[in-house]
């Protein structure tokens, strides 16, 4: 069931809140202890909102399409009273003594809270194989890695133990978990959706955004977390249009873009396959589809690696000197970034200035740009290679290529289940739009989640 649909039983009073928080609740109850997608479960909170909803919606006053809605939050966003991890030994016991301004804006939109879900260590990773709280594992297949770093979020969504689950996004973090637990993820363009209140990774490439069960469903939620936030200061000041609208039938009109380079290279024969026919059937559905050259996106991917490394080891330096809090694979990423010189920094971000404006250019012939989310399904867990077409890479090289540099540039993509390979894992589609133009890459997310 989506939001949309439950949103309409609410209103239809065909059910209410609490038992729709129930429902979640026993949902977690009976396939967290498999799946560990939930470090904490906010079940007494969620039925008092729960009630809280049902209240207001007996007086004619709910507040929306979320309202009464059962939710979850990564463990990165800040909840007054409620611990909030961040999946790391460092923050096992933070309390926060405040809200982030996502949470304010979801409790705001009338959502109801049932817990907060695993993730990478730090977000630091992409398989939320987490030393300390335990791997989260994907609900299609316990032994495969539901992605990460929100990795517990798509499994929660993907597992229906919530309609709708938060995650972040520094070089793929939301796309990747929707790939391979087979959900709808967006990341909003930079500075759509304020990170006030929640722990940072890289400050000039986090973004926060939904992982749901429909592509109007992530309109949804972008509706009530978009806009202006005194408290984050590369929070735009743009006026918010109406993401939640039904998508359209058709895409007549619609310029989508096809790579010639990069984005096809290396590709497992099942991604492919489920990528040519998307393709397909957008120009069935009156799009016009071209072949375009797209900037270096091997060159963008390493300014992402280094920006992010510098950032990350920069804002960890003051926990380093106690190497017992961290785990091996997130403390070699700090270790590396701490010989990133200032030089490298500094060229790595004039160098990204140049490839923004080519992807500009790009998008002044183009409204979206299809690609893979990720070139295969999801491996398993513990899996430190990936065999793609005879060729050994590393999970985490292979798995971030596709999905990195998008960050690096700011723009919105959102990652739309397309099919699955042989072994019946999901797989990925990734349609990245023009800055601040979600509405483009929803509508084409909408019309072809339909057709397929």
């Amino acid at each position: 069931m989506t939001i949309v649909e439950a949103a309409a039983l609410l209103r239809e009073k065909k059910v209410s809140s609490v038992e729709l928080t129930k429902a979640a609740l026993k949902t977690i109850e009976e396939k967290n202890p498999r799946l560990n997608a939930f470090i904490t479960v906010t079940s007494e909170l969620a039925l008092e909102q729960a009630a809280a909803s049902d209240a207001r919606r007996a007086k004619k006053r709910d507040v929306g399409p979320l309202d009464g809605i059962p939710i979850a939050l990564k463990d990165l966003f800040f909840t007054k009273g409620i611990r909030t991890t961040a999946g790391s030994l460092l923050y096992k016991d933070y309390i926060p003594d405040h809200d982030s301004a996502v949470t304010e804006r979801l409790q705001m939109a009338g959502a109801v809270l049932v817990g907060k879900t695993g993730m990478h260590e730090l977000a630091y990773g992409v398989t939320s194989n987490n030393p300390h709280f335990g791997a989260v594992r994907n609900p299609h297949d316990p032994d495969c890695v539901p992605g990460g770093s929100s990795g517990g979020s798509g499994a929660a969504v993907a597992a229906d133990m919530c309609f709708m689950a938060m995650g972040s996004d520094t070089g793929g973090s939301i796309r990747i978990p929707s790939a391979f637990c087979g959900t709808v993820g967006l990341k909003p363009t930079y500075g759509r959706v304020s990170r006030y209140g929640s722990f940072p990774l890289g400050f000039s490439l986090d973004h926060m955004g939904p992982l749901t069960r429909s592509v109007r469903d992530a309109g949804i939620v972008l509706n009530a977390l978009a806009g202006f936030d005194p408290r984050d200061d590369s929070t735009t000041r743009r006026p918010v249009m109406d993401f939640g609208e039904e998508g359209p039938e058709r895409l007549d009109g619609m310029r989508i873009g096809v790579p010639k380079n990069f984005y096809l290279d290396r590709v497992a024969p099942d991604m492919l396959a489920a990528f040519r026919r998307c393709v397909q059937t957008a120009a069935a559905l009156g799009a016009h589809v071209e072949e375009v050259r797209v900037p270096d996106i091997a060159a963008l991917n390493t300014i992402g690696r280094v920006v992010l490394l510098a950032e990350a080891s920069a804002l960890m330096e003051p926990h380093l000197a106690d190497r017992s809090k961290f785990g091996e694979d997130v403390l070699a990423l700090f270790d590396q970034g701490r010989l990133v010189s200032g030089v490298d920094y500094v060229n790595a971000q004039r160098r990204r200035r140049m490839m923004q404006r080519e992807f500009s250019e790009l998008f002044e012939s183009i409204d979206c740009l299809f690609t893979p989310v990720t070139p295969t399904a999801a491996p398993k867990i513990g899996q430190a290679t990936l065999e793609i077409n005879g060729q050994s890479e590393d999970v985490r090289l292979a798995t971030t290529r596709f999905v990195r540099g998008v960050n690096v540039v700011g723009l919105p993509a959102l990652a739309l289940p397309c099919g699955k390979d042989a072994a019946g894992m999901p797989l990925g589609l990734q349609i990245i739009g023009r800055a601040f133009d979600e509405d483009a890459i929803l509508a084409a997310g909408s019309a072809l989640e339909a057709a397929l």
